[in-house]
């Protein structure tokens, strides 16, 4: 499995001329997959996730490190975005509670939730996005159904992928699992011990679901840990998603290993059409 630092993009265009719909470069010849991120690329719930980290960082917080001036509450946009996006719960928690130099112990995956381990932690977390899905929908965004059905059309095999226990029922929601040719998510990652982002090995297992090489699938991220590892992972085209257009996250997406970073899938389906027979 590929594994070192993600390589600087190749492209000799600067990342504002490389940002943008519709190209028509070509970019990526032989694409035959498209692997989907799911959180923030085809479901709004990233913003959930970063709501439910929220509630057990800052819940530690108040209660080991009570009154210091050196610990404000967690940041939902920065920290989330830096720390924790795209990455496993223990992963999450344990990037978080290192970057404020607060010390736990492990744990075990069955820990109750609370403030005891790291496992604890990420246990608290899922107990609170698990209360959050019960009382509130994950709206999926508008653009991803028409892209799906485009881009199955022209042929192209598609895959979602994500850490959470929680994706496969989510898409079926929201009313497009069967837009996919495979899923892979956080019951994945437990059976097969898969390691989190940036290591490559949930989208390597989605292209093996799909019956293709890297060289010949896109990976679609919207967190930078996502895109430096579909970079390790060797895949023939790396897409960054921008949501919400920043230079700032267009310039991180790229500096991941991003070859592009586009605002929209309609973008990428302009972008992949140009390869379609």
């Amino acid at each position: 499995m590929p594994r070192g630092d993600p390589p600087v993009p190749t492209s000799s265009a600067s990342p504002s001329e490389q940002t943008g719909a519709g190209t028509g470069a070509g970019v990526a010849p032989g694409t035959q997959g498209v692997v989907f991120d799911t959180d923030g690329v085809l479901l709004d719930s990233a913003s959930l996730h970063a709501a439910a980290w929220k509630v057990a960082f800052d819940r530690c917080i108040g209660k080991l490190r009570p009154g210091d001036p050196r610990q404000p509450p967690f940041d939902a946009n920065a920290e989330y975005r830096r720390l924790v996006d795209g990455k496993a719960r223990l992963d999450g928690a344990r990037a978080f509670l290192k970057d404020r130099g607060i010390v736990l112990p492990l744990g075990a995956p069955d820990d109750q939730p609370g403030c005891t381990s790291i496992w604890a932690v990420a246990a608290d977390k899922e107990q609170a996005f698990t209360h959050m899905l019960s009382t509130r929908a994950v709206p999926v965004f508008d653009d991803v159904a028409p892209a799906l059905r485009s881009l199955r059309a022209t042929g192209i095999r598609c895959a979602a992928a994500s850490a959470s226990r929680h994706a496969g029922a989510l898409l079926e929601a929201a009313g497009i699992l069967g837009l996919f040719d495979t899923v892979v998510d956080g019951r994945d990652v437990a059976r097969l011990r898969l390691p989190g982002k940036p290591n490559p090995a949930l989208f390597l297992e989605a292209a093996s679901q799909l019956g293709l090489r890297p060289a010949e699938a896109a990976v679609v991220e919207d967190a930078e840990a996502g895109v430096a590892a579909a970079r390790r992972g060797g895949f023939g085209l790396v897409v960054g998603l921008d949501r919400t257009p920043s230079a700032d996250r267009d310039a991180a997406l790229h500096s991941m290993g991003a070859d592009l970073v586009l605002r929209d899938l309609a973008a990428l389906v302009d972008e992949l059409r140009v390869e379609s027979p």
